[in-house]
């Protein structure tokens, strides 16, 4: 039986991969045109990153999901760890990565190898460190947590609210909700908002 919690949180890593692989999709249509991309546009997928996956989705997992696991079971204790790891990280990963943005905006084309460097170190981090939780961590989850654990789990992770994941966006965050996926490619998936 798979539970709303690995549900919705396959969901957010999808958008979230969407996200990340549009930005270097957007970087590398720019980079073959000869063209500076659309900094707001970039800023605001990059303060997506950091307001629903670092500061809501890695939160709830480090501090809701891996600690029932460690409580059912001794596998992947380290594991688990390196993820915690990479959860603590993600902040300073992701001001790094918007200073790199900045830094190609305001000092122009010398710097766009630096960004787009750095953007790609970034998402093969993201990807691979979310492709563990998906081939590691939620498996493992679904064979040791008991019905009590997933009760709790449900409710916490059905409280996300990621409009990339079909969710209405906060009034607060339409705004910013529109101007992403309305700079997104197409085929990424992520749809248009008016």
């Amino acid at each position: 039986m798979t539970h709303a919690t690995t549900r919705i949180i396959r969901e957010e890593h999808a958008a979230l991969s969407a996200m990340l692989r549009s930005i270097l999709l957007l970087l590398a249509q720019h980079r073959r045109e000869g063209t500076l991309p659309d900094f707001a546009a970039l800023r605001a997928m990059l303060f997506y990153v950091d307001e629903f996956p670092e500061k809501r989705h890695h939160r709830k997992e480090s501090q809701l999901l891996f600690p029932k696991l460690r409580a059912r079971t001794p596998l992947s204790r380290d594991l688990l760890d390196r993820l915690d790891d990479d959860h603590r990280r993600g902040e300073h990963n992701i001001r790094e990565l918007e200073h790199a943005l900045l830094g190609f905006e305001m000092m122009g084309e010398r710097r766009r190898p630096d960004f787009e460097r750095a953007a790609e170190r970034y998402v093969d981090f993201y990807l691979g460190h979310m492709a563990m939780e998906e081939q590691q961590i939620l498996p493992l989850a679904e064979r040791v947590l008991t019905d009590a654990d997933w009760e709790q789990l449900d409710e916490a992770f059905s409280a996300n609210q990621d409009p990339l994941t079909g969710h209405e966006p906060d009034e607060d965050y339409r705004a910013l909700f529109t101007r992403i996926v309305n700079a997104v490619p197409a085929p990424i998936g992520l749809g248009r908002a008016d």
